[in-house]
């Protein structure tokens, strides 16, 4: 019932299919541990509260992994305009984590504040503060033509 929700949230996060699927995977297995625990009511909240701190913790371990293994003489760009939607993600791709999490949440999930603090463990004005940061930011950077092109 809310497994595209959270492979939707967690790979426009991660950008990885692999990665999103195996955070997707660990988070359901985390749930079905504690499913006596979690009310009913709760539940896709605490879903993506997980999904969201295990997508934490995967981007930490291949981020330390990651460094020594980067060869920057394979990455290319063609220079070429290749769709609005590919601005899009190479714009949310810029956010820090966290803006881009709560925008995420909120625009693309449908969550309210007080719900993206609950998962997120922020306040509902810090999510509120987050959200507007993420887009002025996202304004500015898709109203540059030398971004988008």
């Amino acid at each position: 019932m809310y497994a595209d929700g959270l492979y939707r949230f967690v790979l426009k996060n991660m950008r990885d299919e692999d990665d999103a699927h195996d955070v997707v995977q660990d988070t359901f297995e985390k749930v079905w541990v504690k499913v006596d625990t979690i009310a009913y009511e709760k539940a896709k909240s605490y879903m993506f509260t997980t999904a969201y701190h295990t997508m934490l913790e995967k981007i930490r371990r291949n981020r330390s992994t990651n460094l020594d293994e980067a060869d920057l003489s394979t990455q290319t760009h063609s220079g070429q305009y290749t769709g609005a939607n590919e601005a899009l993600s190479d714009a949310l791709q810029r956010l820090p984590d966290m803006q881009r999490s709560v925008l995420m949440l909120r625009d693309y999930e449908g969550y309210d504040y007080a719900a993206i603090g609950e998962i997120t463990g922020l306040s509902e004005s810090q999510v509120k503060v987050y959200i507007f940061r993420a887009r002025v930011f996202l304004k500015e950077y898709l109203v540059s033509i030398d971004n988008v092109l």
